[in-house]
């Protein structure tokens, strides 16, 4: 099998990566619930700076240079045939059709709030999303950000710089945020929200309303758990991290307790080599953390040995998670290492260096403008 017919179930941020490295060593169909790729990452950015945003995160799948040799296909992943070695796909005029497979990458994410959604859209829909977010947080007088992740981190300290005559809270059931990152993290990150203005308030756990998947942006009041008196603003943003993955296109034998795809150690699934996954939707460690480690290149080359006769690498995956937490500033671009020390890359540079050479050329192999 010289030159493999490789099927990527999704093209999110992993999925586009895995594609991108296969693209001249493989024949790629990649699928699809979006006409091009819709980031999961810098959710506060995409809250407080819609078009800053789209203009790096949302990116036509034509753009790509290494697609060129690639089919992708606009439509929803509906069942898997294993030992057919086939996918199904309804497209957006109803029909459902199969991608044939000699491997198959799974990397269909996650579903988590109201910015990362599976249903199929248009470009038209997927724009209209993002500003409808904006807007509705635009319009608030006061704002609580509940949760303690990273996407809520930076929530809170990107509504409060927009928009400073804002009051913002953020609500987290522990003693800090950002748990799974190193201490040092927070003791950095809290130093900006302090500046910026946002209250915060810990040892506040919500209770979720019945019935609610916390995939839009309310405005009655959050009840705690923890027994503090009801929290009532204009706008309530829930950043919980009640993740679901997109899995119930596949066979229950392939997925973990919680749903998500398990994988061995080179991130392929135990008993068929053929099938890989990565990203939110693998099972790769408690964190998950494929999906921000580029295990995407790993993947692409354990392709490319297994096509080739040999031997696989494995994953390996950090203890904590690291990189950026409230994104572009200012002051430029914080990341933080895994020991939780940042490195700053100045602002005048991201637009002229980091996104053009680093990010377009760099990893992304390529973009046209």
């Amino acid at each position: 099998m010289s030159r493999p017919r490789v099927v990527v179930a999704g093209l999110g941020d992993s999925g586009l990566l895995t594609a991108i490295h296969l693209g001249r060593h493989a024949d790629v169909v990649g699928i699809s619930t979006k006409p091009a790729l819709v980031s999961g990452q810098e959710l506060g950015m995409r809250l407080a700076r819609p078009d800053d945003w789209a203009r790096d995160y949302v990116v036509a799948f034509d753009r790509f240079r290494r697609l060129d040799r690639a089919r992708t296909v606009h439509g929803t992943l509906t069942g898997l045939d294993l030992g057919g070695r086939s996918v199904h796909v309804e497209t957006p005029d109803g029909t459902t059709r199969s991608e044939p497979y000699d491997v198959l990458v799974i990397s269909t994410g996650v579903s988590n709030g109201f910015w990362r959604r599976p249903e199929l859209q248009s470009h038209a829909e997927v724009v209209d999303g993002v500003r409808a977010a904006h807007e509705r947080l635009a319009e608030a007088r006061s704002v609580i950000v509940v949760g303690g992740g990273a996407a809520a981190v930076s929530s809170a300290l990107n509504l409060a710089l927009a928009r400073p005559g804002t009051r913002v809270e953020l609500c987290y059931p522990g003693e800090r945020p950002l748990p799974q990152h190193h201490g040092r993290v927070w003791s950095h990150v809290r130093r900006r929200l302090d500046a910026a203005g946002v209250e915060l308030k810990p040892g506040r756990r919500a209770v979720v309303p019945d019935g609610f998947a916390c995939d839009a942006i309310t405005d009655a009041p959050v009840a705690w758990s923890t027994g503090q008196p009801p929290s009532s603003a204009d706008a309530v943003l829930w950043a919980i991290g009640r993740v679901r993955p997109n899995t119930g296109w596949l066979p229950p034998s392939l997925l973990d307790e919680h749903g998500f795809v398990r994988v061995t150690r080179t991130l392929q699934v135990p008993g068929h080599d053929e099938v890989f996954a990565v990203g939110d939707v693998a099972a790769s460690d408690p964190l998950r953390s494929s999906a921000r480690n580029r295990a995407d290149k790993l993947v692409a080359a354990n392709i490319r040995a297994q096509a080739a006769g040999r031997p696989l690498s494995t994953y390996r995956a950090p203890r904590r998670r690291w990189g950026s937490v409230v994104g572009p500033q200012p002051d430029g671009l914080e990341i933080f290492a895994p020991n939780g020390r940042p490195f700053r890359i100045p602002a005048w540079s991201v637009g002229t260096v980091l996104q053009p050479w680093v990010v377009r050329r760099g990893i992304y192999r390529g973009m046209r403008s």
